[in-house]
């Protein structure tokens, strides 16, 4: 793992962008004893508005606490992608949900066309659950964070009786990833 790492996370209200940053965060900070950052940006509707999550790991103590340059941005919908591509580091990582952005924009990195919605829908029956499968492809692609921790950060707070869903949700999207893009079988970064 990198030493320091930038990640943001963005969608609309209702997609639990919010709620993955949280995992992303605890199971670094947590199960991982690193530094963290974790902002959130809503926009001001609750459900249906622009947002993001930012997550900064780090193996030393984070002097600013504001990501500049992502290395990794997630973008669940069509305007998170056109207002957060520009961002990304050079180099980095763009993870998209292809059913809700289909503008790709040419970046200087890599793109993950990763059904994340279709996915929760077919394999999980509940579309509530692509963050969690966003989650799950996020650590097939790169090695900052253990498939372990985030799936025990994942498990410890959510709601009682929804554990069995989350990790099937988890689990489908760390596989579909493996399967489709990982040939060696290994992290990318």
């Amino acid at each position: 793992m990198s030493d320091y790492l930038e990640l943001r996370l963005s969608g609309s209200g209702g997609q639990g962008m919010m709620l993955a940053g949280t995992f992303l965060a605890e199971a670094a900070g947590i199960y991982e004893d690193k530094h963290i950052v974790l902002c959130k940006s809503y926009g001001p509707e609750a459900r249906g508005g622009a947002c993001r999550s930012e997550v900064i790991i780090s193996s030393e103590p984070i002097v600013y606490p504001e990501v500049q340059e992502p290395d990794l941005v997630l973008a669940m919908t069509q305007e998170a992608c056109d207002k957060y591509y520009e961002d990304l580091k050079s180099g980095g990582i763009m993870i998209i949900d292809p059913e809700h952005v289909r503008d790709i924009p040419d970046i200087n990195g890599k793109v993950y066309e990763i059904p994340l919605t279709q996915i929760a829908r077919d394999t999980v029956g509940n579309e509530i659950t692509a963050n969690v499968v966003a989650l799950g492809a996020l650590t097939a692609i790169v090695d900052w964070i253990s498939p372990e921790a985030l799936k025990s950060a994942i498990l410890d707070r959510t709601p009682k009786g929804t554990e069995e869903l989350n990790e099937k949700a988890f689990n489908y999207g760390y596989n579909y990833t493996m399967e489709k893009y990982m040939q060696s079988n290994s992290p990318v970064v």
